[in-house]
């Protein structure tokens, strides 16, 4: 997912990306490989924008927000409750029973999060942020999402600055697997 614009504008694309994503699984069967493959394509998709955001959304949030501390500790609860429930699926098989039950869960509490995001955490960010300064940070996720990894890695940090220096590591040694798997490619 790469777009041009603003954080927020960078951020809400990609949830209509992920929502796109949703859709398209939903028309396939359970137990074919074809929605496996997409539900790997939207793990790659969710991890990816979850470490852009903890390194650049959050910390913003913490410092710029009202009770901002306690906002960004909520959502990157939320990041945590759905990276352990990809880490599941990762192991799952097309046809393994629970895939679907894990799909579920995954496609709730992200509709959920995202819903959440745009209709409080997004329009509190616009009023408060100048517009040099989404755009900066609209910059650095774009950025963020290039080198971050696509394999959950629930025990990973999620706070600066550690999440910083481990995630671009994490995405290399990840994206050297997708590479010798083919996982990701259409």
């Amino acid at each position: 997912m790469a777009h041009d614009g603003d954080m927020i504008a960078e951020l809400t694309s990609d949830h209509r990306e992920v929502e796109g994503l949703f859709e398209q699984i939903a028309t396939l069967p359970s137990g074919l490989q074809d929605r496996k493959r997409l539900i790997d394509q939207l793990t790659i998709e969710l991890v990816r924008h979850s470490v852009a955001e903890e390194e650049y959304l959050y910390p913003t949030v913490r410092e710029r927000l009202p009770r901002g501390g306690t906002l960004a500790d909520k959502e990157i609860e939320d990041h945590a409750k759905v990276e352990t429930l990809l880490k599941r699926i990762e192991g799952c098989s097309a046809d393994d029973p629970q895939l679907e039950q894990l799909f579920t869960e995954v496609q709730a509490s992200v509709l959920s999060h995202m819903r959440d995001e745009e209709k409080n955490l997004f329009p509190q960010l616009h009023r408060i942020c100048s517009p040099e300064d989404l755009a900066k940070l609209g910059d650095k996720i774009r950025l963020a999402k290039k080198t971050a990894p696509t394999h959950p890695h629930p025990s990973a940090p999620t706070a600066p600055p550690a999440n910083k220096l481990l995630a671009p590591g994490l995405g290399l040694v990840d994206r050297a697997r997708d590479y010798v798997t083919g996982r990701g490619r259409s």
